[in-house]
């Protein structure tokens, strides 16, 4: 057996396999001698079936599974001993002469080989850092919410100012069944509010999702789409009304605070002030990391010059999944996944030039930190280690967990990484001017 590699360009190359009878014989008659014992042929013992009946009824089809398997080894080893870091996978080329009544075969595979490419993280052009502020219109907003949570509730016959109404918003085309509860005032503008004053519970109110809301963000909640769905969203809605109430606020009195905080914990209006502040703060500060992320993503993507191996990745495309596609279909395929495989190539690149690789270890106490924030949302703040051991081992034991997690740590290794390497422009802004200049 010889495989050799010819190098079509950097970026393409063909590696050629050639098998003699001796390759693949020994194995053959190995399996044949297992078939002529198991082999279950009418007329015959089982087990003493004449080898020649068994080779002639098994003899070529054996042989070509053998070639195969030899084939797929031998390819697999070469690929590993040989380091070649390929995209996709072999694509074998077809011989219009091939033929298995030969006894010598040779067979020979296309590879898209991985680019070389070196990633400069800084340029003259800087990302922007968002740093994102909770301005005093977000507090008193914040403050009056959980007075509305904590306050004593009683129902009212119908819509008026100051009530919370509860219903369903309902649109068959996107699907949208959601209940949903706010106060009044959050709809945006004097005829929406028209719409519901003086309605009761069953009346069904007809609306428009654009300029519903005051805030963009009720729209996500009240219809359960994304964030980028929402923005600019223009489909009708209906709304049944289910239940009128009206909340008298709380008094912000040490009770009060002790209902959200715990017992002590906060003292004050000022002290309650300065938590929610710090509170939204680190919500948003994970915004700012991930918008910041994104950036550096498409930054990189943009600044990062390198070629790929086009025409081998079509074709395999074309070929890779459970049904066959068109050239046309692998070409747009290609130009929908182009970019992702870009930043997939220089991730890899910037993890292994920087070792940021995730050890199993480090994966163990980054899944042990992720379950213990979440046993404190519900009481337990300090978990035995035992405990977070088992749990962790149960969790990581879930293949698609772990790789869930598994991205979670390697990108936030990443964008440590970024925040230290690279240098950016910062700015200080509001949540509200935030999305609206990142989300436009």
């Amino acid at each position: 057996m010889n495989i050799t590699k010819e190098s079509i360009d950097t970026l393409n190359a063909v590696i050629k396999i050639e098998i003699s009878e001796v390759d693949y014989k020994s194995k053959v008659a190995e399996v044949l001698k297992d078939y002529s014992k198991k082999a279950d042929v009418p007329g015959f013992r089982k087990g003493h079936v004449p080898m020649g009946m068994v080779k002639k009824q098994y003899g070529k089809s054996i042989m070509i599974d053998e070639v195969n398997k030899l084939i797929q080894d031998t390819l697999n080893k070469f690929l590993t001993e040989e380091k070649l870091d390929i995209l996709g996978n072999p694509i074998p080329k077809v011989q219009d002469d091939f033929s298995w009544d030969k006894q010598d075969y040779s067979f020979e595979f296309e590879l898209g080989l991985a680019p070389v490419f070196d990633v400069k993280l800084d340029g003259k052009k800087k990302i922007t850092k968002y740093t994102i502020v909770a301005e005093e219109e977000l507090i008193n907003k914040e403050v009056e919410n959980l007075q509305q949570r904590f306050g004593k509730m009683s129902a009212k016959d119908i819509v008026e100012k100051g009530v919370n109404i509860t219903g369903t918003f309902v649109n068959e085309e996107k699907e949208i069944e959601k209940k949903y509860s706010f106060v009044l005032e959050d709809l945006k503008g004097k005829s929406n509010q028209d719409k519901f004053l003086g309605k009761r519970v069953s009346d069904v109110i007809e609306l428009q999702t654009k300029g519903l809301f005051e805030d963009d963000h009720k729209l996500m909640g009240a219809t359960s789409l994304g964030h980028d769905e929402v923005h600019g969203l223009e489909i009708p809605l209906t709304f049944t009304i289910e239940d009128i109430t009206f909340t008298e606020l709380a008094e912000l009195d040490q009770d009060f605070f002790d209902k959200i905080f715990g017992e002590g914990k906060v003292t004050s209006a000022t002290e309650l002030r300065d938590k929610i502040k710090e509170d939204a703060e680190k919500q948003f500060s994970s915004q700012g990391d991930q918008q910041l992320l994104n950036d550096i993503t498409e930054y990189l993507i943009e600044n990062t010059k390198f070629d790929l191996p086009s025409n081998f990745l079509k074709k395999w495309l074309a070929v890779a999944g459970e049904n066959p596609l068109t050239e046309e279909q692998a070409s747009e395929e290609f130009e929908k996944s182009e970019k992702g495989l870009r930043y997939q190539l220089i991730e890899g690149n910037v993890i292994k030039e920087n070792k940021l690789q995730v050890t199993f270890e480090e994966l163990k106490d980054y899944a042990k930190g992720f379950i213990k924030n979440q046993m404190a949302q519900y009481g337990n703040l300090n978990p035995e280690e035992k405990e977070l051991e088992d749990i962790a081992n149960r969790v990581l034991g879930n293949q698609e967990e772990a790789k869930r997690l598994q991205d979670q740590l390697i990108s936030k290794k990443l964008l440590d990484f970024y925040k230290e390497a690279m240098s950016f422009n910062t700015k200080e802004i509001t949540y509200e001017n935030f999305v609206k200049e990142v989300y436009k």
